[in-house]
């Protein structure tokens, strides 16, 4: 039997992982500057989580979760997003007692979804992800959308198209319900089957099917813009006010509904407008979804976040010919010339890394030669040889390998000498 990884998933090989730790460095280097902190959710859930929290009548739900009963016959869920566990976590940590608020939280988690991959899709994908919990201030909205926007910009990405909306709030979607209702129903039997069912019970989601975007009933449907009571509209141009001082440049897309059913005032998305990225173009989306602290038990709070992938985050930078500064090389190479070197290079490689330096040597009884090779491979930046002089003279001969100098240390005078080559002086003590 040939063992291949499961459909839907990917194996991250060292080479590619170092690209992965440089994009996480950088979102987390983005994430101090904004104040935001690092939670870290369980790879599972009560299924009641997420049909609570995400919704009963979304795809997710419906179709889309790994579900399963563990022994003690409770019905478990892999996380198929991040929104609902954060949320779950603050209201079960009490974190809206806190004394500073509004608690603002990050990310990086993998989720599981059952669907068809494809590029840039998978069952298993790895995601970064925003959660701010306690303001309802629509400048929290617009620091939302900045922190997305300033992560992909601190990575070079340069053709995004951020595209807003306003879902309003209780009143103006159930208006807005009604009306799509009343226009989608002479057409329903025109439509999937999955709309047919939205339309009974989240006719919003209709908007948001990918089946049925061409049928004309869906370039006539009625905007929730037109909807909006005078206190949605006014929060919504405010996000749109802060936006602008920012200098962040956006489309208002009346058909933007995102696919959970938590949402409502603003949602977006951020899309990339690379050439030969794909057809599936988004690769941040999220928004408000004041009351979901309130389905999973807790008190009234208002929150705001988004979810990124970092699969499509990487396609994007490849899309836009992005070289990620990923260093390969090895600060030191221990070559122990023969059999009687070999503890003193055991030894020094030991030392070296308690000192903060990075070394490495042969465990593969190869030659001197073959080591050398072996230190060429790994783009070693010194070579530390010991030999039978060395040891008789308690000495280690170091060469710097882009100039090919070559040096003979006191023993007693190595770790300060590499310390000084490698770190600046600094390191361990």
């Amino acid at each position: 039997m040939s063992y291949k990884a499961p459909r839907g998933t990917a194996d991250v090989l060292p080479g590619d992982s170092r690209k992965w730790q440089w994009v996480e460095e950088t979102i987390k280097q983005v994430c101090r500057r904004f104040h935001y902190e690092e939670i870290r959710t369980p790879l599972f859930e009560h299924t009641e989580v997420f049909q609570r929290g995400v919704g009963d009548t979304t795809d997710i739900v419906q179709k889309e979760m790994y579900t399963f009963e563990d022994r003690g016959g409770r019905s478990i869920t892999l996380r198929p997003e991040g929104t609902a566990p954060v949320v779950r976590a603050y209201v079960e940590h009490k974190m809206y007692g806190q004394a500073n608020q509004p608690t603002k939280l990050y990310y990086f988690a993998e989720m599981f979804r059952y669907e068809r991959p494809q590029k840039g899709r998978m069952r298993q994908l790895n995601q970064f992800g925003v959660e701010v919990l306690g303001s309802a201030d629509p400048a929290v909205d617009a620091e939302v959308i900045d922190l997305a926007m300033s992560c992909y910009r601190e990575m070079g990405l340069t053709s995004l198209k951020l595209v807003i909306n306003s879902l309003g709030d209780k009143e103006s979607r159930e208006n807005h319900r009604q009306a799509l209702i009343a226009h989608f129903s002479p057409h329903k039997h025109e439509l999937c089957s999955d709309c047919q069912m939205r339309l009974e019970n989240n006719p919003l989601r209709v908007l948001d099917c990918k089946q049925d975007r061409e049928h004309p009933a869906m370039r006539t449907a009625p905007s929730i813009l037109d909807y909006l009571n005078d206190s949605s509209r006014d929060y919504f141009e405010q996000v749109k006010e802060y936006l602008d001082v920012m200098g962040i440049a956006y489309e208002v897309d009346k058909n933007l509904v995102r696919g959970l059913d938590y949402y409502n005032h603003t949602a977006f998305e951020i899309m990339s407008e690379a050439d030969g990225f794909g057809a599936i173009t988004t690769l941040a989306g999220g928004g408000r979804y004041n009351g979901l602290a309130e389905q999973l038990g807790g008190p009234s709070t208002p929150g705001i976040g988004f979810g990124m992938g970092l699969e499509r985050l990487l396609m994007a930078l490849d899309a836009e010919n992005q070289v990620i500064p990923v260093d390969r090389s090895l600060e030191a190479y221990v070559v122990a010339v023969d059999n009687q070197a070999q503890k003193e290079a055991v030894q020094l490689v030991s030392i070296l890394r308690k000192y903060g330096v990075q070394a490495d040597k042969d465990y593969l009884g190869k030659k001197m030669k073959g080591q050398l090779k072996a230190a060429d491979r790994y783009l070693a930046k010194y070579v530390l040889i010991i030999g039978e002089n060395e040891l008789e003279d308690q000495t280690v001969t170091v060469k710097e390998m882009s100039t090919g100098n070559q040096e003979t240390i006191a023993k007693d005078k190595l770790i300060g000498f590499m310390k000084e080559k490698c770190l600046g002086g600094k390191g361990h003590e």
